[in-house]
């Protein structure tokens, strides 16, 4: 479950301001104490702000082909009009010493 930056910051001023243990309080509202600690780590260090939700996306695809690489196997298909996608890559692998498969040259044409 998310909870808004607001919600969070109600939990840990209750978790604060309560008599009991952080353990207990956080048992009766339901919350984990990992999750909350993780809350509150970046409440201290981060100030409201750092309630707020961030997104769960990475920053960037890990096997994306990189631009460059990209019209250099669009300038070998085009100077190679006759090969097809499987011998496009074993020749790009072959000369370029970067691998790409052929189902990555098949989407770039």
């Amino acid at each position: 479950m998310r909870y808004p930056a607001s919600e969070k910051l109600d939990i840990i001023r209750i978790v604060e301001q309560s008599h009991l243990p952080a353990k207990r309080t956080l048992d009766m509202l339901g919350i984990p104490r990992t999750t909350f600690y993780r809350w509150y780590d970046r409440y201290l260090s981060l100030g409201e702000a750092g309630l707020a939700d961030r997104s769960s996306r990475p920053g960037r695809v890990w096997n994306r082909i990189p631009d460059a690489v990209r019209r250099q196997i669009v300038d070998l298909a085009l100077e190679e009009p006759d090969l097809s996608p499987r011998e496009l890559a074993v020749r790009f692998t072959d000369t370029e010493r970067y691998f790409v498969s052929e189902a990555s040259v098949y989407r770039l044409l």
